[in-house]
């Protein structure tokens, strides 16, 4: 069964990685930005080698992202509200592909354990079923 799982950030993370403290976020050195990478490049080499992995991404800053909406007519409607500002957003996921809930949960909790500086914020890792398509009644 296939699962996202989330990671979540603040815009507030992203500047804190340049090394700007920021709200609740303090300055990350070089050396705390080494061992994340570090972390998560080994999880997505392991998904990868047992099999699991179905894609993953880190995502830019969300004051990067727009909200995006349809007018009356079906044109987009775009908005440069300042999204993710003060709220988590997801900031990286994985697909996975694995045996059940449990699997995905280790691999969440993994994920979780990355190593930040002190102080800084460790959001939940988010666990989602990636929905399959209901069968199509073919009325045998």
């Amino acid at each position: 069964m296939k699962y996202m799982l989330m990671v979540l950030g603040k815009q507030a993370d992203y500047e804190a990685m340049t090394g700007k403290a920021s709200g609740d976020s303090p300055a990350w050195s070089a050396a705390d930005l080494k061992a994340m990478f570090d972390h998560m490049g080994a999880l997505n080499a392991e998904l990868a080698a047992s099999g699991e992995w179905v894609d993953g991404q880190g995502l830019a800053e969300p004051r990067q992202a727009r909200l995006v909406t349809a007018g009356a007519d079906g044109t987009p409607h775009v908005s440069d509200v300042p999204y993710g500002e003060t709220s988590a957003v997801i900031a990286g996921y994985w697909i996975v592909d694995v045996p059940d809930f449990a699997r995905a949960a280790d691999i969440a909790a993994r994920a979780h354990a990355c190593p930040l500086p002190e102080g800084a914020p460790n959001y939940p890792v988010v666990v989602h079923p990636v929905g399959e398509p209901p069968e199509a009644d073919t009325g045998s």
